[in-house]
């Protein structure tokens, strides 16, 4: 018959790789080790959901009468999220548990990533000292992008599966490259290592650029002259055995842990730890137990406190807008004009839901209407201060508490009323009040292209930070729009000189003064010592981006790139 195992240190093991309808080989195995006192191993049990509980009665048929041997290993890749748990309670229950953390820190991680090598690995290529340079400085590149991840958005915008493969399969390619070339070719280095094997995971052109400028800097000719910091204080090794860059230099070299080993600044750790706790109170906050009652001695109830707040949004929600009547009132339909109907379209909509719900709940609370889920959602909502998710899905994103997001909203309605009076563009524009920032930025380069004549599809935005505040302008400029609203989060704008700098401790997203935005022709576009700096509707940056403003630097802009500066509309 067909063998099922092979001895391993003096034990018969099965491995089998589930998937691919390999669960009959499994059962085979399972049956065949119980009775003689092999060991199982079990692998990618997340591939084979469907099976797992037919694994749970067969784990429970072998518990009592097989041989004293018997042992079975699972493995399995976590969970995404707690929705995706698949692994059945009894299988949890009746197992001892080990999970393989990934490490954290920089230390923990440069030493990691060393570990993949040996000193055989040092010593296979007849080009040593580049080889081993370019080896450390991808150990610790592959550290500083795994480890990034902890810092939220201001990391990466999205999170990436970089894994120890990336790292091995660049080392490979490093040997054949240095192996075939006279000459270290750094770009081709580079290239592959950022758009290939690193940047094969990467879906953000943002993330993309910040892979890209970590190559460039820790990968470059400077390396094999000694010159070259791969972080503040600890610069690159010279020529050393295995052990000792493990011991010698890492050990007694690196800098302690914090953001600056990244290329970020310490704001950077405050805003991770900070989000983290609010996360954790939100949870324990939704954690307490629902009951009507808060408390004796005439305690408002839940239901109370819910009505009340329903109440007083239905009160200070104004009247809807009347499009047919501000059409009338528009003699020509210039491209701003535009950008306010669509803006009263969308608020329309999204305050429409908010009435709607509202008067729903209310009838549900005095007994009127049958209470629904939807209707339970929204009560839970309101009384744990989150913005329902029927108003989510109509509105703009946002990070703030229900109490904060509507009075932001009825900021936002008072400003669209102002500008809807006359349609005149108001003197500095709330650029974080619209659903569509990006129509009302598009809509400053066709009115200049329409007064101009110029083709619309040669021209880009010209942004130029005043020292002024948002009351010390009375009017809107000839060309173009003065905003203001508008924050900077991993550094800021020192309003003196006119250039970015460095951020003050504690200050994690200082207000930037009004911006002049006008249009120009794409060629004029002066693109010397400036940093292309993202702009995002919030902190979670990714999805929310609107727009690249350039603005002035004296410093490298890859510093600004390390350090994940960008502008953002809300905070």
């Amino acid at each position: 018959g067909k063998k099922l195992g092979y001895t391993f240190n003096n034990r018969n093991l099965h491995n089998v790789s589930l998937g691919q309808g390999q669960e009959v080989v499994a059962e085979q195995a399972l049956d065949l080790a119980a009775k003689e006192g092999h060991w199982v191993i079990l692998q990618n049990i997340h591939l084979v959901a469907k099976w797992l509980s037919s694994l749970e009665k067969k784990l429970e048929q072998h518990g009592e009468g097989s041989h004293q041997d018997f042992r079975v290993f699972i493995s399995a890749e976590p969970a995404p999220s707690p929705d995706s748990h698949i692994i059945p309670q009894g299988i949890l229950e009746n197992s001892i548990k080990i999970t393989n953390e990934a490490p954290t820190g920089m230390h923990a991680n440069l030493h990691k990533a060393l570990d993949n090598f040996s000193q055989d690995t040092l010593e296979m290529c007849t080009r040593e000292n580049e080889f081993k340079s370019i080896l450390f400085a991808l150990c610790y590149f592959h550290a500083v992008v795994a480890e990034r991840r902890k810092f939220g958005p201001q990391g990466w915008n999205r999170p990436y599966p970089f894994n120890t493969g990336d790292l091995t399969i660049s080392v490979n390619v490093l040997y054949n490259y240095l192996e075939a070339s006279s000459k270290v070719p750094y770009d081709d280095l580079r290239y592959l290592f950022g758009e290939i094997m690193y940047g094969g995971h990467i879906t953000d052109d943002w993330d993309r650029r910040l892979c890209k400028t970590y190559l460039e800097e820790f990968i470059k000719p400077e390396m094999l002259e000694g010159e070259l910091l791969l972080a503040p204080g600890f610069p690159l090794p010279g020529n050393m055995d295995y052990n000792g860059y493990h011991q010698q230099y890492i050990d007694d070299a690196l800098p302690p842990e914090s953001p600056y080993l990244y290329g970020l600044h310490p704001n950077a750790e405050i805003g991770f730890l900070t989000q983290t706790s609010e996360k954790l109170f939100r949870i324990m906050l939704e954690m307490q137990p629902r009951d009507t009652s808060m408390g004796e001695g005439g305690a408002v109830t839940r239901e109370e406190t819910v009505k009340a707040l329903l109440e007083e949004m239905l009160e200070k929600l104004m009247d809807e807008f009347n499009i047919a009547e501000l059409m009338a009132k528009v003699e020509e339909r210039t491209p701003y004009v535009v950008v306010a109907f669509q803006e009263c379209e969308r608020m329309n909509v999204l305050t429409g839901e908010i009435k709607r719900s509202l008067k729903e709940l209310d009838l549900g609370l005095k007994g009127e209407l049958t209470m629904t889920s939807d209707m339970e959602n929204l009560q839970n909502a309101l009384f744990l201060d989150t913005v329902p998710e029927s108003w989510i899905k109509r509105a703009y994103p946002s990070t703030a508490s229900l109490g904060t997001w509507f009075a932001d909203l009825l900021a936002r309605i008072k400003e669209l009323e102002a500008w809807t009076g006359d349609f005149s563009l108001p003197s500095t524009v709330w650029l974080a009040g619209f659903f569509n920032p990006q129509s009302f930025l598009t809509a400053i380069m066709q009115s200049t292209a329409r007064k101009n004549e110029w083709p619309l599809d040669k021209m880009t935005l010209q942004c130029d930070v005043t020292k002024k505040n948002r009351e010390d302008f009375a009017s809107p400029p000839r060309e173009g729009a003065y905003v203001h609203g508008l924050f900077m989060e991993g550094a800021r704008w020192d309003a003196q000189t006119g250039i970015i700098t460095d951020a003050r401790l504690k200050e994690l997203t200082p207000a930037m003064p009004v911006i002049f935005i006008k249009a120009i022709p794409a060629d004029k576009q002066d693109t010397r010592s400036v940093y292309p700096c993202p702009l995002y509707k919030t902190r979670q940056r990714g999805p929310t981006y609107v727009w690249t403003f350039n603005l002035k630097t004296r410093e490298n802009p890859s510093k600004w790139v390390l350090a994940g500066v960008a502008l953002l509309l809300q905070i």
